[in-house]
């Protein structure tokens, strides 16, 4: 028998499998798979790129209860029917809203515990946290954090690479995967001394020995799924064969493909989902924020791995913002037992977040780009308040660090650490001029701003010259500036030289989202136009 998708959106499962085993295709390649002559029904469960969405959104929307009410459902009805179940995150737990953020994501681990998650990937972003803020993380989690291909600096793995499942005497190879890009996008404090092994050579290096103990491969990664040559899920399905199904996360999409095998650009909630398939491997992913829980209802034989159903299921997803929006599909409720538990975690701190700073007139749009060679009036705020805290010619910052809009209307404290919410500290340094134009040079700020740098305190000539400072001169040399930056450029993230070896560096300690808090204290209302 060869691997089958069947479009079964509606029907009961018993009924797409006695349609699926009856089909005949010969389009696809077989994969070995269970030693029982009987099969074994497994439904494979996932989300990914959680980003500490463990409550639901001002509309209703996901939500870590809702997400357990319809997960017990789904396991009553597989276990009803003789079936196996399968609960992976694709990672990604970390970083994303204050009340998670200021608490290392306790609320989320162990809401995903008490949904009964069997493992996770480990993300990128939880290296925005220190090693032994991880370690802690584990504690609170009953499922296993798997990472194959990260390694320390005396060689050994950081994380457990796999872990063997067995689901009716099927054994099933769970293996976790992460982005080799996490050596430059993770926090530079955090990952160095740290391998970031390609995951195709890792995957290829490991596979026999997965063979020898499981039926059945599951890469559970964090490496996007674009359609890049290395290092992405399509990427490793084509360069390994041998992978049943692959269930990622990072690019925080999800992935559907039309009948001629396109991915979707569109996907609207509640559509048929047909997940990628390449070189004999089903890739799936299910968006973002647990707006989703993708469900792979699964037929594995002796000589063959059949996806019999997919389907990407939303959790509360309404159709607009407006007050005449409707739930894209039935209303789920929330688990009334992980709502009370998770309140105690949202109501943390509550009162300190919602604290009133001042009011945005009009949205600053973190992606608003006026001119090639300008900034977001929002990248000018931000980098204003570094420049201010600590009294700097020039401040710059990373358009990635900025992660929401600051919308029309109060500006709280909850509100900016949306937009920044990595809490990095601002770092300065002093360098003449001619060190700065190195500096520059290395980061793509000479001949203009081709990177799409945030900062304040300089501007371009037509020519490309750099202008610095209020009195709009030209860089000179000899004299010397201060440049203010965050923690993570100034420790090289995003591929940035460190600044950490200069003599006049200093951490201020004290976080970026802090210094705006400071330069907009006092003022009544903000407007774009003032940045």
């Amino acid at each position: 028998m060869a691997k089958q998708k069947l479009h079964s959106q509606g029907i009961g499962f018993y009924t797409a499998l006695l349609v699926a085993l009856l089909l005949i295709s010969g389009c696809t390649p077989e994969t070995p798979a269970a030693q029982s002559d009987e099969p074994v029904r497994l439904t494979l469960l996932h989300t990914n790129d959680n980003h500490g969405r463990f409550w639901p959104n001002q509309y209703g929307e996901y939500g870590m209860a809702a997400r357990k009410t319809l997960i017990d459902r789904i396991r009553a009805e597989v276990e009803a029917d003789g079936g196996y179940t399968l609960l992976l995150s694709g990672g990604d737990v970390n970083t994303g809203v204050p009340e998670s953020d200021m608490q290392d994501a306790e609320p989320d681990f162990r809401g995903m515990s008490r949904m009964g998650y069997d493992a996770m990937a480990v993300g990128n972003h939880e290296f925005d946290n220190p090693l032994e803020v991880i370690r802690k993380q584990q504690t609170w989690s009953s499922f296993d954090f798997l990472s194959a291909n990260i390694y320390d600096g005396s060689g050994e793995r950081l994380f457990k690479p796999y872990r063997i499942f067995n689901k009716g005497g099927v054994r099933i190879a769970v293996v976790g995967l992460i982005t080799e890009s996490t050596r430059f996008i993770g926090n530079p404090e955090y990952v160095e001394g740290l391998e970031f092994v390609l995951p195709e050579k890792e995957m290829a290096t490991l596979l026999p020995e997965l063979k020898r103990q499981a039926d059945v491969v599951i890469a559970l990664t964090h490496m996007g799924h674009e359609m890049q040559s290395i290092g992405t899920d399509v990427a490793l399905a084509k360069a390994v064969d041998g992978i049943d199904l692959i269930v990622g996360g990072h690019s925080q999409q999800p992935v559907c493909t039309d009948s001629e095998g396109a991915l979707l650009a569109d996907y609207q909630p509640g559509a048929p989902c047909k997940p990628d398939f390449e070189n004999g491997t089903w890739i799936m992913q299910a968006h973002e924020w647990g707006k989703y829980v993708g469900r792979a209802d699964l037929v594995i034989e002796k000589d063959s791995v059949q996806l019999v159903d997919y389907q990407l299921i939303p959790v509360n997803l309404k159709t607009g913002r407006d007050e005449h929006a409707e739930m894209v599909q039935a209303s789920i409720p929330p688990d009334a037992e992980l709502q009370a538990f998770l309140q105690d975690f949202q109501d943390k701190g509550g009162e300190a977040l919602r604290q009133v700073i001042t009011r945005a007139e009009a949205t600053f749009d973190r992606r608003d780009k006026r001119r090639p060679s300008n900034v977001s009036p929002l990248g000018s705020l931000i980098t204003q308040a570094f420049r201010q805290f600590s009294r700097a010619d020039i401040a710059i910052t990373n358009s990635g660090g900025i992660r929401d809009n600051l919308y029309e209307g109060d500006v709280t404290v909850k509100s900016l650490m949306q937009v920044m919410p990595f809490a990095n500290t601002v770092g300065y340094v002093d360098l003449n001029g001619e060190e700065l134009q190195q500096y520059f040079e290395a980061i793509g700020l000479s001949g203009g701003n081709q990177r799409g740098i945030q900062f304040s305190g300089m501007s371009f000539t037509t020519d490309g010259d750099i202008i610095v400072g209020d009195e709009n001169q030209p860089l000179d040399p000899a004299k010397i500036y201060r440049l203010a930056t965050n923690s993570f450029l100034a420790a090289g993230g995003d591929g940035y030289p460190s600044l950490l070896d200069k003599p006049t560096y200093v951490n201020s300690g004290v976080v970026d989202f802090t210094t705006v808090q400071q330069l907009l204290a006092g003022r009544e209302s903000i407007s774009p136009a003032q940045f």
